[in-house]
């Protein structure tokens, strides 16, 4: 086996706090341990498709950055490589498989390993491309926390603190006014967001892509909280909910190369539930500020041992895994598995019964 002596390292998908904290432990460990060059490509897998997005990176380079929410090296969730999007000039959208073309890159910058950090997104590209040969360690990232194999992914706890902090300010607002305030987060297919923001910020009513919401469910939870006296409700709504029988909302899509969006389900929750009661109801939407913002002391510490983490699997050449926190320790996963499904919320979770028992409508 040839020595390692050159990894790259890049971020794909949506930002998340805590990248750059793996991004420093992935440099610090593979120079100070291992004596390694890091090459840090720009942009994701873009920056193995386009020319000028790679530059190593010493120590100097990731002073400071722990502290730092977003990436160093940016980011990008359009440059799937084996199904990569360009307009031509006559305005023809293209689709194309350009993934040989990313292996030569990998071999003229003289990798001997690449470590993603990524979402689901990524990581199953990761999977793919070690598939074709290529020596791949994956890093789980996401404020969803959708990725299987692992307990919990760097970025979720200070999403989860951000719109927690977000319904604790809209609860005073909501029961001054005596409104219906509706807070939609971020969460895709998955509710954990959703429902552990509900849960900490005392919400009412948790709407969740795992259960199908009835309308006239919720409305009655904000009546009933009114003939009891309590004449405001707070209404948090994951992105991805729909209603029984009924489709997620999308936003209009202007550009046909850009990846389709979820949004609209909390306006929709809104108009209609404007029907069916008197109160005033406002919608909030956080929408990108989830994603933003210093990671917490939890995300710090999980994203540097991750890094460290992905960096011993390459000494090890344990490619085709997957860092992952299982109970208090970081251990190695298999991507395939990682990225067989989505991890959503199971409808016996103990998270699920907490909120019942609290009374809080689930749709």
């Amino acid at each position: 086996m040839e020595q390692v002596r050159r990894i790259g390292v890049l971020t794909g998908g949506g930002d998340c706090p805590g990248l750059n904290a793996v991004i420093r432990a992935v440099v610090k460990t593979a120079i100070n341990d291992y004596g390694w060059e890091v090459i840090g490509i720009e942009d994701g897998f873009e920056g193995l498709i386009l020319p000028d997005k790679t530059r190593e990176l010493r120590i100097s380079d990731v002073r400071g950055i722990l502290p730092r929410g977003g990436t160093i090296l940016g980011t990008t969730n359009r440059a799937n490589p084996f199904a990569y999007v360009t307009r031509k000039k006559d305005g023809r959208v293209v689709t194309r498989d350009v993934s040989d073309e990313v292996i030569l890159r990998l071999r003229d910058l003289r990798l001997d390993a690449l470590i993603v950090i990524g979402g689901d997104g990524s990581l199953k590209i990761s999977y793919e491309f070690f598939q074709k040969g290529v020596p791949i360690v994956g890093v789980p990232k996401t404020i969803d926390n959708d990725i299987s194999c692992t307990d919990v992914t760097f970025g979720f706890d200070t999403a989860l603190d951000t719109a927690t902090q977000a319904i604790d300010k809209l609860h005073t607002t909501a029961e001054s006014h005596h409104r219906v305030m509706i807070v939609e987060v971020m969460g895709r297919d998955a509710g954990w967001l959703a429902l552990e923001a509900g849960l900490a910020g005392g919400a009412d009513v948790i709407l969740i892509p795992e259960i199908p919401f009835d309308l006239y469910n919720v409305d009655e939870k904000i009546e009933r909280r009114d003939r009891e006296g309590r004449r405001f409700s707070i209404v948090v709504v994951a992105e991805g909910s729909r209603p029984v029988g009924g489709e997620q909302f999308y936003q209009p899509r202007k550009d046909p190369t850009a990846p389709r969006r979820l949004g609209g389900v909390s306006q929709w929750v809104a108009d209609e539930l404007g029907k069916m009661c008197d109160h005033e109801i406002r919608v909030t939407v956080l929408g990108h500020v989830q994603r933003g913002g210093s990671p917490s002391s939890f995300d710090r510490i999980l994203g540097t041992r991750f890094g460290a983490a992905a960096v011993h699997l390459v000494s090890e050449r344990r490619f085709g895994e997957m860092v992952a926190l299982r109970g208090e320790t970081i251990e190695a996963v298999s991507l395939k598995d990682a990225v067989s499904q989505l991890k959503t919320v199971p409808l016996d979770s103990d998270l699920i019964r907490t909120a019942r028992s609290l009374d809080i409508c689930l749709g």
